[in-house]
């Protein structure tokens, strides 16, 4: 599409007209998903990172300072992609501390009654799905509360609850 009508089409999303976000939104979202979807190979990842694009897009029309509208594009589509790696390497470093931690803890002798429970209640965390240990050694080992979980997952808080709630009940039924 030429720049002219992609400065028309630019405009009118600085006006906040719904109809030239959608425009913009026909025009890329085939090449941003494409662009995602080699960087990652996931739909779901590429799926949400193109949603999280789109909601850039809307906040930061008014940085765009003219040029070549698919540079500036890719270059958040670019931001937004590293952003989900470090992200990415923090939870993962995050898992392997508590792992350690929770592997140390093992091979300590238990000091009393609880010792017990406490090695059966580590091994059954170990028989979680990652996002479900993840979660809940966020909330109960690292205290993060539900909010600044929910943040950090970039989800409503709701949803958080409800996993770790389910989290917490797989967990149950494994102890007993």
């Amino acid at each position: 599409m030429p720049e002219k009508d992609i400065g028309q089409i630019i405009e009118g999303c600085r006006k906040a007209d719904e109809a030239s976000y959608s425009q913009l939104v026909d025009i890329y979202s085939s090449r941003m998903y494409g662009y995602f979807y080699r960087l990652t190979g996931s739909r779901d990842v590429s799926d949400e990172l193109l949603s999280e694009l789109f909601v850039k897009l809307v906040e930061r029309i008014g940085q765009y300072r003219g040029g070549s509208f698919d540079s500036w594009l890719f270059k958040v589509a670019s931001n937004l992609f590293y952003d989900h790696l470090r992200e990415k390497q923090r939870q993962q470093a995050l898992i392997e501390q508590h792992v350690k931690r929770l592997e140390e803890e093992e091979r300590q002798p238990a000091k009393d009654d609880g010792g017990e429970q406490f090695d059966r209640l580590q091994k059954q965390l170990q028989r979680l799905d990652e996002q479900t240990r993840e979660l809940i050694m966020l909330r109960f080992y690292s205290d993060l509360s539900f909010k600044e979980i929910a943040e950090m997952r970039g989800e409503p808080i709701g949803t958080t609850i409800s996993k770790v709630h389910r989290g917490l009940q797989k967990l149950r039924e494994l102890m007993e």
